[in-house]
């Protein structure tokens, strides 16, 4: 009942706290549908293109890496994050198309980078269904319905499923060191999350996307200043059927549209 309790609480508590809606044109101009989510730490307070949207589970896809790496290192199905595993020779492809990246052998942080997807299931096998449920249950990630992907990947394809808003939730947990791993595992996966330092913030990011009944999109994380952290989750999603060249980079462009609206600090 406690854990239920905790659950619950870590889903509403975000409308509890101040919260102000943002403009939801950015996806409109490019004929799609999501939401970008901003947490902004300092002030506890939390913006919104689409509230509704933003409590709405789907796939976590290649976001899912921030967790399963956590994991990995965690129960040792890898010793740690330089460690190379083989390529087995098959050709791994994306939406039909050869990824050069996923097509050689690679360690963890080059696979986190690539979103290369066979690394990651060589590590779910050896960590195994019944592990995975006792971790997500302890981080509070998703919701638990991991039985059903597809040759070991549950995170792209099946009823595995998460909100914008716990996506934030966990990675604040992240970044304050409150989820039940060890501060060096945690500091490995948030080095692999670093895209981007400059003299004005520090960006610690992951894509996703999978296409399991429709395309959907991704784009979650955290931007560090001198004096404030900002976490946000841009989903996207469209139909299979409809072709959008866009769709790739408007997780980007939407979210640092929405930053610079709300005049936190400019992406660019």
């Amino acid at each position: 009942m406690q854990k239920k309790i905790i659950s619950f609480l870590l889903t509403v508590l975000p409308t509890c706290a101040f919260s102000q809606a943002v403009n939801i044109d950015h996806f409109k101009a490019l004929k799609l549908q999501g939401s970008t989510t901003v947490y902004d730490l300092k002030a506890d307070k939390w913006h919104y293109t689409d509230k509704r949207d933003a409590a709405r589970k789907t796939l976590p896809a290649s976001t899912f890496k921030i967790a399963n790496s956590l994991i990995a290192l965690d129960t040792k199905a890898i010793a740690d994050t330089d460690v190379i595993i083989q390529y087995d020779g098959q050709p791994k492809t994306f939406k039909g198309t050869i990824v050069p990246e996923w097509n050689v052998s690679t360690d963890m942080k080059n696979a986190f980078k690539n979103s290369t997807i066979w690394f990651y299931v060589k590590m779910a096998e050896k960590i195994g269904i019944t592990t995975y449920q006792h971790y997500l249950r302890k981080i509070h990630y998703g919701n638990l319905k991991i039985k059903h992907g597809k040759n070991g990947d549950f995170w792209n394809y099946g009823c595995f499923g998460i909100s914008p808003i716990n996506q934030i939730n966990f990675l604040k947990a992240l970044y304050l060191n409150q989820l039940p791993f060890t501060k060096t595992t945690i500091d490995k996966v948030k080095d692999m999350m670093l895209i981007k330092q400059t003299s004005k913030y520090s960006l610690y990011a992951k894509t996703g996307w999978s296409y399991d009944g429709f395309d959907n999109g991704w784009w979650v994380g955290y931007v560090e200043t001198g004096n404030n952290i900002y976490f946000f989750a841009t989903r996207v999603t469209k139909s299979l059927n409809e072709k959008n060249d866009q769709f790739s980079q408007s997780r980007m462009s939407i979210t640092r549209q929405v930053f610079k609206e709300l005049n936190l600090i400019s992406l660019d």
